[in-house]
């Protein structure tokens, strides 16, 4: 009877918990991700809230959402409701996030998404993982004088190490297209390219996940697809973790209130 050598076992172990991560990613994303949508975007008119005094300050002021990968418009919806609760003008902007690579897909989403803003006065963004990264990119490469705060929730800023260990992968290349495959950890990697940030930011962290294979590829603590540590960014103004999942964090009613806080004040509670 033949035996491994434990060299050749460990490398089998390694080989299987791997493949074993993607399948469960394919998986994963097949079943807690809304379609990817074509770039368009949904302008919300302010509801009546209780303060109007608020509600006619923060009309003046456009807020745009942009979604994170293998996402639509559809997962920042209750976002959107609550701010417009709030008196913002919301642009909902979806984007084809897995079809091009991340410089195309900025160009797509963000130029309609200020243009669907009109003549607000002030314009602040929150954004979900990739969505993060097209807002770094659109201002490396754009003057945006109505910028106001932005809030990212789960941010890949420096990268995931789930796109250094599955990177070359075809079935990853097929679920994430050419975006996901640019957010790895690597100092030539999009992401650590784009250096310090220079505008109000805030950050929210997730530090739970549906998916412990993956988060075997994390730095712990992490979100299932990004670690704490990865979130953060140079130049931030404040970093927050929560107890919740990349994947539903931006539905969370306390993230949303914490968001909510940050762009009325610049901080979290």
């Amino acid at each position: 009877m033949l035996f491994l050598s434990q060299r050749h076992f460990h490398h089998r172990l390694v080989l299987f918990k791997l493949t074993s991560a993607a399948i469960a990613f394919g998986i994963f994303m097949a079943l807690f991700s809304s379609p990817a949508s074509s770039a368009s975007s949904t302008s919300i008119t302010p509801q009546k809230a209780n303060n109007k005094e608020l509600v006619d300050e923060n009309h003046r002021q456009c807020v745009v959402l942009l979604h994170g990968l293998i996402r639509s418009s559809d997962s920042m919806s209750k976002m959107a409701a609550h701010l417009t609760t709030l008196g913002y003008r919301v642009v909902n902007q979806d984007y084809p996030s897995t079809d091009h690579p991340i410089d195309t897909l900025t160009e797509i989403a963000i130029p309609p998404a200020i243009e669907a803003c009109g003549d607000a006065a002030q314009i602040h963004f929150v954004t979900h993982s990739l969505g993060g990264i097209l807002l770094r990119y659109y201002i490396s490469q754009h003057s945006m004088p109505k910028l106001g705060r932005a809030v990212m929730l789960g941010p890949p800023n420096r990268g995931s190490e789930i796109v250094d260990a599955m990177g070359d992968w075809a079935l990853f290349g097929w679920i994430n297209g050419p975006a996901g495959i640019a957010l790895g950890t690597q100092a030539d990697s999009i992401p650590n390219q784009l250096g310090p940030v220079h505008f109000e930011l805030g950050v929210i962290a997730g530090s739970r996940t549906f998916n412990p294979m993956l988060s075997l590829l994390l730095p712990s603590p992490d979100d299932g697809k990004v670690s704490v540590e990865n979130t953060k960014v140079t130049g931030m103004k404040a970093h927050i973790v929560m107890p919740v999942t990349h994947t539903f964090m931006m539905q969370n009613q306390g993230v949303i209130e914490q968001v909510s806080h940050f762009l009325a004040h610049g901080e979290f509670q």
